[in-house]
């Protein structure tokens, strides 16, 4: 890959990783418009890129959720969270493997991400209409994994579908924000196993990885900020708006 193709696509994945706008589907709109080809390689690096932003902004909630499950203190909150997050991932798991060949091939359909474009848009827009106070139960985590297991699906926003999900099921912002950000944890680092092969890292794929976590941070602090000010539906109209113009183009 040429070092503008990483750079584009390094800004591309740390803008749109956290912005609920999927990072995917913006992946294959930019191999589509500049004719790129994503090595395997070079996404799962992406992806690690990613992670280490959720743990730079979120070390401190892993640390006591990590705590508190060694001392099996389930009734702690931090305890609970971290029972949550292993239960939706379980989900996002089964839906993840038992429709992985379907999954790639959308990967090559820009009609596809059009459609599921729109799709997180009106999912987004209707987040203005919930204000929720409830903590999260079983149910609703489960509920929430099945939304992150067809966020696989480019165009469907992982966070844009998990987040909606929380505040439509009526769970407080703050606990959606936390839930749905860690719960990226384990799908994004069980990717990368699955997908990771040895290989020499060469200088631009560090500045790849560095461009990602920058932009990254600065993307998810807009994220959550938007979430807490009420104005998370204004994302929809970027979606519903690029969808509809790659479907009429």
């Amino acid at each position: 890959m040429e070092l503008l193709d990483i750079i584009l696509l390094s800004l591309i994945q740390g803008i749109t990783e956290w912005l609920p706008i999927s990072s995917s589907g913006h992946l294959v709109l930019a191999q589509e418009l500049f004719n790129m080809q994503v090595s395997i390689y070079y996404d799962i690096l992406l992806h690690f890129a990613t992670l280490i932003v959720i743990l730079l902004v979120f070390y401190k909630d892993i640390y006591k959720i990590i705590k508190e499950l060694l001392k099996l203190n389930f009734k702690n909150e931090y305890a609970k969270l971290g029972i949550y997050i292993i239960i939706a991932s379980i989900p996002t798991a089964i839906i993840g493997f038992t429709f992985k060949d379907l999954f790639i091939s959308f990967y090559t359909n820009v009609n596809v991400v059009a459609i599921s474009l729109i799709i997180t848009g009106l999912l987004l827009l209707s987040t203005k209409f919930f204000h929720g106070k409830r903590k999260l139960s079983t149910l609703d985590s489960i509920f929430i994994g099945v939304a992150q297991g067809l966020a696989i699906i480019p165009g469907i926003s992982r966070s844009g579908s998990t987040i909606s999900t929380s505040l439509i099921l009526g769970i407080r912002k703050e606990l959606a924000i936390k839930f749905s950000f860690l719960l990226a944890i384990p799908a994004i680092l069980g990717a990368t196993i699955l997908e990771y092969t040895p290989t020499t890292l060469t200088f631009e794929a560090i500045l790849g990885i560095l461009i990602t976590i920058i932009v990254g941070y600065l993307s998810l602090k807009l994220t959550i900020k938007m979430i807490l000010k009420d104005k998370f539906h204004y994302f929809s109209i970027y979606c519903i708006l690029l969808g509809l113009i790659i479907l009429i183009t």
